[in-house]
């Protein structure tokens, strides 16, 4: 008997030896996911937003492995479409970010491919053999900022409770949760208001231009020191600007060359060249700059004149302009039967803004 206990007790004790010699080792500890964001495009309740979530991996991604963003109960993630969800990755998050290709189903995604699943509301991203290196940060767009491949279009909504809502990424090795604040109507959007005053600029250059002494032998042009010139010149220019809508339009009204009972013809509102020995008042003009344009029969090389008892609109813009320059040319010819006598007349300019 003594034999049998004195045994037992050495075993005991081997075994408690061999038990106190082997290491203890501690569990693997996950890392936390760093530079975590969800960008939405819209916080308030119940809203549908965008999300831009960025992360990076200290451990990374191993190939075939996968990582899971999950959302707070309270969002409402809508019908799943691999149209709606892009997946990049950059060396840091301020980075130019590569995208990846998505696809969708089960299994693991053929090479160079992630494969993307919604669950619930998780979506779970499985990579082929490429992986995430450590450190490196990944982009998901969600909604419609996804573009990559095909146009994304079904969004998010935001929880109907004010709250700080959560967001959940893990992966094998790392995790992390993220807060997003989720605000009452209005809490979100600032209403900014400003007015744009009408604006309409329009300038005539020279007030006084004449002819000087007009013969039947030749053809006078108009000039800004009276004297007027045998050859074809402009007499003064009118300016014109402005930010209506649908633009402007420029007039002039006023009678012909008229001294006393006596007149030189007015061409009338049809273009038609010079013809020296004929009695003949008549404008032109050519526009630079802006938008504006000189119309008919203004526009011609020819002569023209049609507003001694209306207005006759001489040029306009269609849309806000900047400034255009109208050069306005006048012509005058009289016959050998003209009566003699100081000739003169006012023309009145004048411009509406379309708003």
């Amino acid at each position: 008997m003594k034999y049998v206990v004195k045994k037992l007790i050495n075993i005991v004790i081997i075994v408690v030896f061999v038990c106190t010699m082997t290491p203890f080792v501690l569990p693997a500890q996950a890392a936390t996911f760093t530079s975590m964001e969800d960008n939405l495009t819209r916080l308030q309740t119940s809203t549908l937003a965008d999300h831009t979530i960025k992360f990076i991996s200290p451990s990374g991604v191993g190939a075939t492995a996968s990582f899971t963003i999950t959302f707070d109960a309270d969002f409402t993630m809508g019908t799943f479409a691999l149209a709606n969800i892009d997946l990049a990755t950059a060396s840091t998050c301020n980075g130019s970010f590569s995208d990846r290709t998505l696809v969708t189903g089960l299994g693991f995604p053929v090479s160079p491919n992630w494969r993307v699943n919604q669950v619930g509301q998780d979506l779970v991203f499985t990579n082929d053999n490429s992986g995430v290196s450590p450190g490196e940060c990944v982009m998901v767009e969600i909604g419609s900022n996804a573009t990559f491949g095909a146009a994304g279009s079904t969004q998010i909504t935001n929880p109907s409770g004010a709250q700080t809502a959560t967001l959940t990424i893990a992966s094998v090795g790392d995790s992390g949760t993220l807060g997003i604040p989720i605000v009452a109507t209005g809490g979100d959007q600032v209403s900014v208001t400003a007015n744009v005053d009408p604006v309409i600029v329009f300038a005539v250059t020279d007030s006084t231009i004449g002819f000087g002494s007009l013969s039947a032998s030749g053809a006078r042009w108009a000039t800004g020191d009276t004297l007027g010139n045998g050859s074809e010149t402009s007499a003064h220019d009118i300016t014109a600007s402005t930010n209506a809508t649908s633009g402007y339009t420029i007039y002039v009204l006023g009678s012909t060359l008229t001294s006393g009972g006596n007149t030189i013809d007015a061409i009338g509102g049809s273009a038609v060249a010079s013809n020296p020995g004929t009695e003949q008042f008549g404008i032109k003009a050519s526009a630079s700059g802006g938008s504006g344009g000189v119309v008919a029969p203004y526009a011609s090389a020819d002569y023209a004149y049609n507003a001694t008892s209306a207005q006759d609109d001489i040029a306009l813009s269609s849309v806000p302009s900047l400034t255009t320059t109208y050069s306005i040319t006048y012509i005058a010819n009289i016959s050998s039967t003209t009566q003699p006598g100081s000739y003169g007349t006012t023309l009145t300019y004048t411009a509406t803004g379309l708003f």
